[in-house]
């Protein structure tokens, strides 16, 4: 008999809530964490929404599990008492031209299933944010706020509830193929071996380094992984908005929007900086770039008002010149491992889409045990 049914390769939002899925499915698991606590990575450096599934292309993985995710997501915080607000968003047309878009923003959406939006005038946009200027935006009344790292101690903790443990300090180093699963290595100061039936590698950033130690696995399936940073900048003192204010999108990102988090602190960012290796300073001179992004919509910006504050980094499976990857949740049906998923690209939504992604990866492994997480 294996070990452990399960290891889970990263404590990140994701792998603890694939973790936490498996667990109550009834399967043991051990998740491997690197670092030595939970969501340090893309998981803790985000926006904190929770988002309606606007942008994703009909039929994507990305609008299914955002949409699927975001309902999950708020059923979960009102159950484990994890602070969030539906405080809504106004996607913000700037000028004429970008009115179309915002339209062609709503079909999608709708197309998505996202049933309650609407597009506003520049009067009724503008009487709900009278510090906004615009010429016209969409409201998405199911777009929220969350708090990331209360969300990631109450799946640890109903996964630990199951049964589930967790190792910090223990990145995975490799696995070979036995006849009914794996054995798994783990480095760190107490090194260890053990068998499993299924793997989960939901490394995040590090995704496809991990696949590349699997033994078995075809490396034609292994995408590589690109970083896209994205920068954040504080507003000195209280913005005089309530709703989250988003430009209209672009390729690779949402644009410098508008976040608040559940203290009312406001937040500008991300931007796109594409780079070659995992590195999170914040460059100042980068301010005047998103205070002329930010006074398109909010031409009242004080000055001097942006401080930096903190950067998180994507992780493309696609180049800047490319169109939009969507996620990759690859089962056996791709790569012909029995036991294994590997999880690529996992960027925005993947906070939202947490809880479906994480049912998407028990029915892929376990297709004769469905579970009952809510």
């Amino acid at each position: 008999m294996a070990d452990v049914d399960a290891v889970v390769i990263g404590a990140g939002v994701v792998g603890l809530a694939a973790a936490r899925e498996l667990s109550l499915a009834g399967a043991s698991v051990l998740i491997l964490e690197e670092a030595g606590a939970i969501g340090t990575g893309t998981s803790s450096r985000n926006s904190e929404v929770i988002h309606a599934g606007l942008y994703y292309p009909k039929g994507s993985l990305k609008a299914r599990l955002c949409v699927e995710g975001r309902e999950r997501l708020y059923d979960f915080c009102l159950s484990h008492g994890v602070e969030h607000r539906r405080a809504g968003k106004l996607v913000v047309a700037s000028d004429p031209g970008e009115l179309q878009a915002l339209a062609n923003l709503k079909q999608k959406g709708e197309a998505n299933g996202c049933t309650d939006l609407r597009l506003l005038t520049r009067v009724e946009a503008e009487a709900r944010e009278p510090a906004l200027a615009c010429v016209g935006a969409l409201l998405s009344p199911s777009t929220g706020i969350i708090d990331s790292h209360g969300l990631m101690l109450a799946l640890q903790g109903a996964a630990e509830e199951n049964g589930t443990a967790i190792a910090f300090h223990a990145p995975f180093l490799s696995s070979r193929r036995i006849q009914d699963g794996f054995v798994v290595q783990a480095g760190g100061a107490e090194p260890l071996e053990l068998s499993t039936t299924m793997i989960v590698n939901a490394a995040g950033l590090a995704a496809s380094q991990v696949a590349r130690t699997i033994d078995g696995l075809p490396v034609e399936t292994i995408p590589e992984t690109r970083y896209a940073r994205g920068n954040y900048f504080l507003l000195a003192g209280r913005a005089p908005f309530e709703h989250l204010i988003y430009p209209a999108p672009h390729t690779h990102g949402l644009g410098v929007h508008l976040t608040l988090d559940l203290g009312g602190q406001a937040r500008f960012g991300p931007d796109v900086e594409w780079i070659d290796t995992i590195d999170y300073k914040v460059r100042p001179e980068r301010v005047a770039g998103f205070a002329e992004a930010i006074r398109r919509y909010w031409p009242d910006l004080p000055d001097d008002a942006l401080v930096p504050g903190y950067s998180g980094i994507r992780p493309k499976i696609c180049g800047p010149d490319d169109p939009a990857a969507d996620f990759r949740i690859d089962g056996p049906e791709v790569h012909g491992v029995p036991g294994l998923v590997n999880l690529y690209g996992i960027e925005s939504p993947g906070l939202t889409a947490s809880l479906a992604i994480a049912r998407e990866i028990g029915d892929r492994l376990l297709p004769d045990r469905r579970t009952q997480a809510a």
